[in-house]
């Protein structure tokens, strides 16, 4: 992760983006809630 210090804050808006739509796709989908 040290080479992408020079973009940290884009590096971290990407991954919380990534997080965000994994945790939500994750829930959806153990609720049954995402259709499929």
């Amino acid at each position: 992760m040290a080479l992408y210090l020079p973009i940290a804050e884009m590096s971290l808006n990407i991954f919380l983006l990534i997080g965000i739509g994994a945790i939500v796709g994750f829930l959806s989908g153990m609720f049954g809630v995402g259709g499929g």
